[in-house]
């Protein structure tokens, strides 16, 4: 370790791409190691979808600018895997062996619940996605993202799929539904973002929990709320990969070491407060070092959760590539 923190720092910098600072406590996080090491971050895009981390890697291979690490979602991770290096870190055996490749070309980070968050002062109580479908709802319903690109959009369909009696390997169900908003005038092609919830463009919104939470729109907890569907309680997880040609390849692996780590003060609690659950607090939980208060603060889950295995998750991209744009465009 002593031997990578040095060569890091002799690197000076790291790249990271589509990291918001409000995402997941980011911002902090990023803060916190740039601090600790003395390596300045460059943060690209941090706006961008999954697919687009992906195709900077590719657009700028080569280039000091390059992504040095991703942050995306499983069906992006597994479609791109020639593009990873490998690396197991230290915690590498506390990261359950179903959230991670056996040879480590990636490794699952952080996750939630997929959620409806909404303007209760506007629209009162949503109890079920079905009322999404009523007419007080015109262009109000947004996804974050185009879910052929967008992890988060993505898992938005398939907690409508879920809904409305499809499966976790059957996302068709929620291109129906989706396709029922547009014909009804309820769907909004705006991706919803903070500012978005802000300016009130996108008053109903499918993301994940911890990006459905008031801190992160930036919008009073008095009205705007956050649903979780009993009937479709969809978790998920985002991945981490380190770029085969990262211009600083040791900064990389000290992020990854970084954001693994358990401490008080390292990626995992970070996270968490952040509300996001990180991949290791099944062992954080048992060894003492989650933050329980961060932890007492995630929003309450009811019914069976469902998580998409790599199968799964990789059908269900396959199916909205073939079907979304005809159905909703």
């Amino acid at each position: 370790m002593n031997a990578l923190v040095a060569a890091a720092k002799s690197e000076g910098t790291l790249n990271v791409i589509a990291l918001p600072p409000t995402w997941a406590n980011y911002g902090t996080i990023i803060n916190t190691f740039e601090k600790k090491y003395g390596i300045k971050v460059n943060s690209a895009l941090p706006d961008g979808t999954s697919q687009q981390e992906v195709d900077a890697v590719k657009t700028e291979n080569g280039t000091a600018k390059a992504p040095d690490v991703l942050d995306v979602g499983l069906a992006v991770a597994l479609a791109n895997t020639s593009l990873f290096a490998p690396y197991e870190v230290s915690t590498w055996s506390d990261i359950p062996a179903a959230q991670k490749d056996s040879s480590g070309l990636w490794y699952e980070d952080y996750g939630g619940y997929m959620a409806v968050g909404y303007d209760s002062a506007k629209f009162g109580t949503i109890t079920s996605l079905s009322q999404l479908l009523g007419p007080k709802f015109k262009n109000a319903v947004a996804l974050n993202g185009n879910p052929t690109s967008a992890n988060a959009a993505l898992n938005g369909v398939m907690m409508a799929a879920l809904a409305e009696g499809g499966s976790a390997d059957n996302i068709a169900p929620g291109v129906s539904f989706f396709q029922k908003l547009k014909a009804a005038g309820n769907f909004s092609p705006i991706s919803a973002t903070g500012a978005t919830i802000k300016a009130g463009t996108t008053p109903v919104v499918f993301n994940w929990d911890y990006l459905n939470l008031p801190s992160y729109v930036g919008v009073s907890d008095s009205t705007w709320k956050v649903f979780i569907p009993s009937n479709a309680v969809l978790g998920g997880y985002y991945a981490q990969a380190i770029n085969k040609n990262a211009p600083h390849p040791a900064a990389a692996r000290l992020w990854e070491e970084f954001l693994y780590s358990q401490a008080a003060t390292g990626g995992q609690n970070l996270w968490l407060q952040g509300g996001a659950r990180p991949v290791e607090e099944p062992s954080m939980t048992s060894n003492g070092s989650l933050d329980q208060t961060a932890a007492a603060a995630l929003p309450s889950v009811t019914g069976t959760p469902v998580f998409l295995t790599q199968s799964e998750n990789t059908a269900a991209a396959n199916y909205l590539a073939a079907n979304w744009a005809k159905a909703v465009s």
